[in-house]
């Protein structure tokens, strides 16, 4: 099976507003820049996939897997882990969980739009802790 990662560019948005945890088999692992939520961006790593439809059956399946392995990782950071894969700005296939709490700043709506994003003081003791939840290595990306 060729290995089609060798062709992905990550979306320079999501490069912006995320730092990098590792790879999965399919998905980048991002973590989104924001303190206030527990946030897990996967990124499958082909390129041009925009819709879910999009991926091989195979590839469909893996980021099910993977999505299961963030959820699990942010499992009692919050009281509620939300998923979504909207891509109406960023349109590359990409899917958030996050962690949510009762009384989070946009607690109970969405947090996409509720406020401007509140980056961490020290994102890389942020990112170390998540990649040990997901049981990633040091990222060298």
């Amino acid at each position: 099976m060729t290995d089609r990662a060798t062709d992905f560019l990550l979306d320079p948005r999501l490069a912006a507003d995320t730092v990098t945890l590792g790879d999965w088999p399919l998905c980048r692992v991002l973590m989104m820049n924001e303190r206030r939520y527990p946030w897990i961006i996967l990124v499958p790593r082909r390129p041009g996939l925009v819709e879910m439809l999009d991926l091989s059956p195979e590839d469909s399946r893996m980021l099910w897997e993977e999505l299961h392995q963030s959820m699990a990782a942010l499992r009692g950071l919050g009281t509620k882990i939300n998923v979504g894969a909207l891509g109406n700005i960023v349109r590359q296939l990409h899917v958030h969980a996050i962690a949510r709490t009762e009384g989070d700043p946009a607690w109970p709506g969405p947090v996409w739009g509720h406020s401007p994003r509140e980056p961490w003081p020290d994102a890389g003791e942020a990112a170390a802790e998540l990649r040990r939840r997901l049981n990633l290595p040091q990222c060298g990306i």
